[in-house]
């Protein structure tokens, strides 16, 4: 026995006799918290904020798809036994809705609540008396996470651990180079640049009658103009630049099954050619220099601005660092395990493309240990929510044993998917919102869009 904040620790009981512990507490989590239960596992659910923290932080923003494809069936057997009452399957949810009629009945249960731990976060994941380098032993020896409540740390230990702590917390840098451009901390700290869907129609003293810059591709960035747009109703003097990397936008196939999809060219171009927004393409950021007259941003081919207020609707990535001490095997570009980046790499594949998948291509050569839900995607930005709540059915079964189980796809994918990207690459296929500010992205943040079509006269903004 060892000590902990001055708490024992409790370091020869059997692996086998341990909780699973799921790292956050957000649809993805709390899906692999009920499968888990119902294979008889004892799941302990780690989460650094509240409930639904993720969705929370694109609470105003309605998904594209609807209730039915956005609730999982475990999570759903559980709140059953409670009396609660689904939602309508073919309404569109916003993140608040999303969160208060499903994730937060869903913790509320008497067999989720007490094994939440709420504002807690994991700093560190390791093997108990391992580190990285040591064999012996290994496999046998119970996962040791460090977490931090209110500046205490102290240490856990468990049978197995499924990180799906998601990546809304940490967006892609404006810097074209991956790393944060020069001047860019300087003005996200000082409240002059947010990171992907904020609610400007919230913040009307942040932007009504600025000059403000939207830098991004996807359909976050576009949901972003979409509200600015309706914000300069009320006060025309607000300027809109709308930065991207790329130049063909506008793409549209007639062809597409999905209405949405098929009218993302058509959608943008009119934001576009009718003066509401002004388009810079080519844009590869390299430096924000605040000057006396705004912000002026450096790029390869010359300077956008002055501009007063920064969007970057530019994509998430994973956290890795409390992983550091664990044996991953992550593909160098994607940061997906490695069985899973070839099928999700958007330099290859659209959503359409992605088969649905479980433990075997989310193992690591750390048995026990699982990235799940928009985590286990890495920097890929086309993640499904049904997929993830695929993930969990298959990772609960493999840990209880039921390796058949585990094998078997119980997932399928309505006619024609559907996906998102931030990246505005012409192969890169996304529903677009309409400049309504009315509807975008769903699940775990604002890049996802899980999947189903719309049923017609559904008005789905961008």
């Amino acid at each position: 026995m060892q000590q902990s904040n001055g708490k024992p620790v409790m370091t020869n009981v059997p692996a086998a006799a341990l909780p699973v512990v799921v790292v956050g507490a957000g649809p993805v989590g709390l899906a692999a918290a009920a499968h888990l239960l119902e294979r008889g596992l004892d799941p302990l659910v780690i989460e650094a904020g509240e409930v639904g923290a993720g969705v929370a932080s694109w609470a105003h923003v309605r998904v594209f798809s609807p209730w039915r494809h956005n609730l999982d069936a475990a999570a759903v057997r559980l709140l059953a036994r409670t009396g609660w009452v689904a939602p309508d399957p073919g309404a569109y949810p916003t993140g608040a809705e999303l969160r208060e009629r499903y994730l937060l009945p869903l913790a509320a249960t008497p067999e989720l609540a007490p094994r939440l731990r709420l504002g807690t976060r994991v700093v560190a994941i390791t093997r108990h008396g391992r580190d990285k380098m040591k064999d012996a032993g290994r496999q046998q020896a119970p996962f040791e996470l460090v977490v931090d409540r209110d500046g205490r740390q102290e240490r856990l230990l468990a049978s197995a651990v499924v990180d799906a702590s998601g990546t809304v917390g940490t967006p892609n840098p404006l810097g074209a180079s991956g790393i944060p451009a020069p001047g860019e901390a300087r003005l996200a700290a000082a409240g002059r640049l947010a990171y992907g869907m904020p609610n400007v129609l919230a913040q009307p003293e942040r932007y009504t009658g600025r000059r403000v810059l939207v830098v991004g591709s996807g359909h976050s960035a576009m949901q972003v103009l979409g509200d600015l747009v309706r914000l300069r109703e009320q006060a025309p003097a607000t300027e809109l630049t709308w930065a991207v990397r790329g130049a063909d936008l506008y793409h549209g196939d007639g062809d597409d099954p999905l209405p949405a999809r098929a009218a993302l060219g058509a959608r943008v171009e009119r934001l576009v050619t009718a003066g509401a927004v002004r388009l810079a393409t080519g844009v590869e950021v390299e430096e924000l220099r605040p000057t006396a007259d705004g912000i002026l941003v450096a790029h390869r081919t010359g300077w956008l601005g002055p501009v007063d207020q920064v969007v970057a609707a530019t994509g998430f990535r994973p956290d890795l660092t409390p992983l550091a001490e664990l044996r991953l095997g992550l593909d160098p570009a994607v940061e997906a395990p490695n069985a899973l980046a070839p099928l999700i790499d958007p330099n290859v594949h659209s959503c359409n493309t992605v088969p649905p998948h479980g433990a075997l291509e989310l193992a690591h050569p750390e048995p026990g240990f699982y990235l799940a839900g928009m985590k286990s995607y890495g920097r890929a930005p086309t993640f499904l929510m049904l997929t993830g709540y695929e993930q969990v059915r298959s990772i609960a079964a493999a840990l209880a044993g039921d390796l058949e189980a585990a094998r078997r796809v119980e997932l399928v994918l309505p006619a024609g998917g559907a996906c998102s990207t931030d990246r505005g690459t012409a192969d890169a296929s996304c529903p677009v919102p309409e400049p309504s500010g009315t509807a975008a992205p769903a699940c775990c943040g604002p890049e996802i869009v899980p999947l189903g079509g719309r049923p017609a006269g559904t008005t789905v903004a961008s």
